[in-house]
């Protein structure tokens, strides 16, 4: 890939000092527990040539949108931002009108609710919810699904409810790949691929695997699956830096991605790595 041509369509930054990020608990997410900023971000994808990112919303509070809208408005790096609102709220639509006239709203690109954290599976299909979509789909979002592969059903049957409304898959839906099972996380992904308005990031496959002992051979048959299911133009590179330092220095979760898709034209890289985002998210 040429000097800043790559496009990093997911990662996060926070201040510890405006606020605590409550899901950073326990020895192994320790290292994460300081503050990551734009411009700890900025050396690393200037030297691996990314051009664009799209800045992900970590936690679920109302002021967290309208500072990364703000910092994307003073950033050049930041393309986009993927923000949070209550989904269920009556006013949903008029929220998101409300973040839109905030300095910045213009980056404004998306919407991420945690559904990993919610007990019901089938969250997303809720009435209220669902209402929620279709306030999205009508602002000119999209919507990034963050789930577990057991939540994945649900996201099909809410990307068929939605067709109007397209859903990103974030970090491939979290395989298992540690345990190096493929079994109904597969089959998820597929049912999901098989709805035109979706698509997928290429992402936290590092902190999926062993953090400590994983290979490019180990994420492999993940990869191939969703190559195989959603295609280059449906698939984008991120990066979940400074997630994924827990397992691996950005250049290496790039480099891994490389590896994964060398086997693509030069057009089917091309999209992988900027195409597809620069679209889903009008970058």
């Amino acid at each position: 890939m040429t000097e800043r041509t790559i496009v990093d369509a997911h990662h996060h930054v926070w201040d510890l000092s405006v606020r605590d990020q409550d899901w950073i608990t326990g020895p192994e997410l320790q290292p994460l527990r300081r503050n990551f900023t734009v411009a700890d971000l900025e050396p690393e994808t200037r030297a691996a040539g990314v051009g664009r990112t799209v800045l992900v919303q970590t936690i679920t509070v109302p002021e967290e949108t309208p500072e990364f809208l703000a910092l994307a408005e003073e950033t050049e790096l930041i393309g986009g931002v993927v923000g949070w609102t209550d989904l269920t709220r009556p006013d949903v639509t008029e929220e998101l009108a409300r973040l839109a006239a905030f300095p910045g709203g213009a980056y404004l690109r998306g919407i991420r609710h945690q559904v990993q954290g919610e007990p019901d599976p089938e969250w997303l299909l809720r009435p209220d919810v669902r209402r929620g979509l279709t306030a999205v789909a009508t602002a000119g979002l999209v919507h990034d699904l963050i789930v577990l592969p057991h939540q994945l059903p649900a996201c099909v049957k809410a990307a068929e409810s939605h067709p109007e409304l397209t859903f990103v898959l974030d970090h491939l839906g979290k395989p298992p790949i540690a345990s190096g099972e493929l079994g109904p996380w597969a089959t998820h992904v597929r049912a999901l691929a098989a709805q035109p308005n979706t698509v997928c990031k290429l992402s936290g496959m590092v902190t999926e695997a062993d953090p400590k002992s994983w290979t490019v051979g180990d994420l492999a048959p993940y990869a191939d699956t969703v190559l195989e299911a959603f295609g280059p133009s449906r698939l984008m590179f991120g990066s979940d830096w400074p997630v994924c330092t827990l397992a691996a220095s950005y250049a290496q979760v790039l480099g891994a991605a490389e590896e994964l898709t060398a086997g693509l034209s030069g057009s089917e890289r091309a999209e992988v790595f900027s195409g597809t985002a620069s679209r889903v998210y009008a970058l």
